[in-house]
């Protein structure tokens, strides 16, 4: 046969399937019938099916062309042969020598000796493979991508098949000692803290495509179109909701999905599906799985971001369809739930209802992912983990620990029962924090300390209030940066700026310019690929490189605090000359809105983060120029030791609370105090209450930290007294310690200080 196959061809195919499926008959029964159909209509010498069967076991459940003796006693595991191959790879194979495929092996049973040609698809629902379609031939030819199409498309129908255990019942998948009914632990990453329990909800249910094949192609088309008009309206609904409820950036990384949504390849692809002869769910559907196929390989995490956006846009329009405003159904969900998903997007994690929400789970997603920074900012604890939707079932009870990135799977008994009391202790010690918000931040024997908060999104501000802190002591400008696709202009950081201001009342907010670069991408800024990224082109070295980046920040950093105080600070500054030439650029900019007649802040005070140990040595040449100084100590631990904190081998090998460590910070609390510098550190350190205490002793009166930090940390200094600390700490630093965390959680003890 030559390569002849086309459109026609695939919509009588189709059209006959239609018939099939409508027909009476056991699910084994039609599952002969299709085969036969494709054996015949694709003019193959031999078609074959197999099903997925417990232990991950691929059997022949039928065939046209080989023996019939082999249909459900031939049986190749995930991984062996190239039926195996296909179902490892969840990919189509398309082979003119099957033979000569390091994967192929010979069942003598089948009769498959003649054959040569091979060509087979991996039958898919959601992201599970269900199965392989197979079709073989005795002469030695290729297969046209509208063949290998055609096969990719009945496997749909195939998986719904299955899926109605039309051929495999439950019972027969999972066996009694199936490790899916037992009791199991996920180890994974932690990518928001918190712990939390309920039931699983898997994202999103998949829609049931009950109709393959279109009557009418052109009444299909007018359906697809409506739904799109209904979904592009309902995302502009959504961007509307967000901006009413405070939710700030979400409202920027909700932008990206109308700009997909209007992706005219993606669209134009599921037009051509739908004239071929399909329905429009089912050309949305076959679009899904081949995207998903073709990217599946890609390692670039901002490109896999991307097609993920894409992903949950098709969900979302497969919703639309099916007449539906969103997969979050309010009366099946759980009152305590932990949503499962492959991926997400922070769009479908808002459609659902928030006080039910405890948890996230994902196969696939990074911290800096658009949903993890949206469930950040809602206290959402998430873990990404591997093979979880294959591990869980919907409604089995999970404790997800984002503290240690582990999920614990139908935990038994004992194991819920001490994570009720772990949460019990936690609730008890958030009303303790409750309590002493409104206290002063004061120790046991008199010495006033200074709480702040680290911020980034709009949706963090209502914390400042909440937590009792005293300001804002780090705002990172870069997240809305970072989840545009677009450098935003003048005017949209001018109101941006402006509000955070608003938010804060008559609380201080320290402005960190952008911070960008090694691993902060911006997606539409390039660069050359560098060997140590954390150690190159970064924060403040882009913004003297591009100046007219930095001066547009700094510009509407000014507009937006025209009569009112403004505090700004510049990252990664590596020696006094880099602190001056960004202060020359905050000049200018203050030249210009003077000549312009703009109004100016009341007060502008100008500093920077000690980062890099270089700057340890131009301490005397700095500080006179500065208004304050914040100690970065992520970043100036991770320089300071050589130790790549991205790194699991060597980002825990040094400890902060180390005599080097603590000698760097006492040097600093020394030299800002001979200056009259206000310093502050608004690193992890802060945030953790064994190395507040230490940074207490050395001699910090500011700290900033996260949101959740506050209440532990205030805890522990109002339990606190400095003198006796002090004292003990002299003894300390110049030791031979690896670290000094022992004897300060020692101290810690004997001396009542709740840590």
């Amino acid at each position: 046969m030559g390569r002849t196959y086309d459109g026609a061809s695939s919509r009588r195919l189709l059209a006959s399937l239609r018939d099939i499926m409508a027909a009476s008959g056991t699910g084994q029964e039609r599952l002969d019938k299709i085969v036969s159909l494709i054996a015949a209509e694709m003019r193959a010498d031999v078609c074959s099916c197999y099903v997925m069967r417990a232990g991950e076991v691929l059997e022949l459940f039928s065939t046209e062309g080989l023996n019939k003796t082999a249909v459900h006693n031939t049986r190749l595991r995930v991984g062996e042969g190239i039926v195996g191959y296909v179902a490892n790879h969840a990919r189509p194979v398309a082979l003119d020598n099957a033979p000569s495929h390091p994967s192929f092996a010979y069942r003598p049973e089948t009769g498959e000796d003649p054959f040569l040609s091979l060509a087979g698809v991996p039958i898919l629902r959601g992201s599970k493979v269900r199965g392989v379609l197979v079709i073989q031939h005795k002469d030695r030819r290729g297969y046209a991508e509208e063949e290998v199409e055609t096969l990719q498309t009945i496997a749909m129908v195939v998986a719904e098949l299955i899926a109605q255990s039309e051929l495999v019942s439950p019972s027969e998948v999972s066996t009694t000692g199936d490790p899916v009914l037992l009791p199991a632990r996920l180890s994974g990453t932690a990518m928001s803290a918190g712990l939390a329990m309920g039931l699983a909800v898997i994202h999103r249910p998949q829609l049931t495509v009950r109709q393959m094949v279109a009557e009418d192609s052109e009444a299909e088309l007018e359906r697809f179109n409506a739904a799109l008009v209904t979904m592009h309206s309902a995302i502009d609904d959504l961007l509307e909701a967000v901006t009413l409820a405070g939710l700030g950036e979400s409202l920027d990384i909700l932008e990206t999905y109308r700009m997909f949504a209007e992706d005219r390849g993606w669209l134009s692809r599921i037009r051509e599906a739908i004239h071929v002869g399909l329905t429009a769910e089912a050309a949305v559907q076959q679009v899904q799985n081949d995207t998903r196929a073709r990217m599946s390989h890609l390692t670039d995490p901002y490109i896999r971001e991307r097609v993920q956006d894409l992903e949950d846009l098709t969900n979302r329009l497969m919703q639309h369809l099916a007449g539906k405003t969103s997969g979050a159904d309010a009366a099946t969900q759980p009152d305590d739930m932990i949503l499962v998903a492959r991926s997400m997007g922070p769009a479908e994690l808002l459609d659902y209802d928030r006080s039910r929400l405890r948890g996230l789970l994902l196969e696939e997603g990074t911290p800096s992912s658009h949903v993890c920074i949206v469930a950040r900012a809602l206290n959402i604890p998430v873990v990404q983990a591997s093979e979880a939707l294959n591990r869980i079932e919907p409604l089995d009870q999970l404790i997800v620990d984002g503290d240690h990135g582990q999920v614990f799977i139908r935990p038994a008994e004992d194991i819920q029962m001490a994570f009720s009391e772990a949460v019990a202790l936690q609730h008890r010690k958030e009303q303790m924090y409750a309590e002493i918000r409104s206290l002063p931040s004061v120790t046991r024997d008199g010495v006033p300390i200074s709480i702040q908060l680290n911020c980034g999104l709009l949706i963090d501000l209502p914390h400042l209030k909440a937590s009792g802190a005293e300001g804002i002591g780090l705002y990172r400008t870069e997240i809305p940066f970072m989840v545009r696709s677009s450098y935003p202009d003048v005017q949209a950081q001018t109101d941006l700026y402006a509000r955070i201001i608003d938010e804060a009342g008559d609380k201080p907010v320290i402005f960190r310019t952008l911070d960008v670069g090694g691993d902060k991408i911006l997606p539409y800024m390039s660069g050359e690929a560098e060997e140590n990224p954390a150690l190159g082109w970064r924060a403040v070295r882009i913004g003297l490189d591009h100046p007219s980046l930095l001066r547009q920040q700094l510009r509407a950093l000014l507009l937006a605090a025209a009569g009112r105080p403004l505090s700004v600070m510049f990252p990664m500054i590596a020696e006094v000359a880099e602190f001056d030439g960004a202060r020359r650029l905050l000049d200018l900019e203050l030249k210009r809105l003077a000549a312009q007649g703009v109004e100016a802040p009341s007060r502008l005070r100008v500093g920077t983060m000690i980062e890099v140990p270089s700057l340890l040595w131009q301490l005397p040449a700095l500080l006179p120029k500065l208004d304050f100084l914040s100690v970065g100590s992520n970043d100036l631990t991770q320089y300071l030791f050589a130790a790549d904190r991205g790194n699991p081998r060597t980002s825990t090998r040094y400890d902060s609370l180390s005599p080097p460590m603590l000698c760097v910070l006492r040097r600093l609390v020394d030299e800002c105090a001979r200056h009259k510098v206000s310093l502050s550190l608004c690193g992890e350190m802060a945030g953790r209450p064994l190395d507040a205490m230490a940074l207490i002793g050395v001699g910090f009166r500011t700290l900033s930290m996260s949101p959740p930090s506050v209440g532990p940390v205030k805890t522990m200094l109002r339990s606190l007294e400095v003198a006796a600390l002090r004292d003990y700490m002299t003894g300390l630093y110049f030791g031979s310690d690896h670290s000094l965390r022992d004897k300060l959680k020692t101290f810690a003890k004997d001396h009542g200080v709740d840590i």
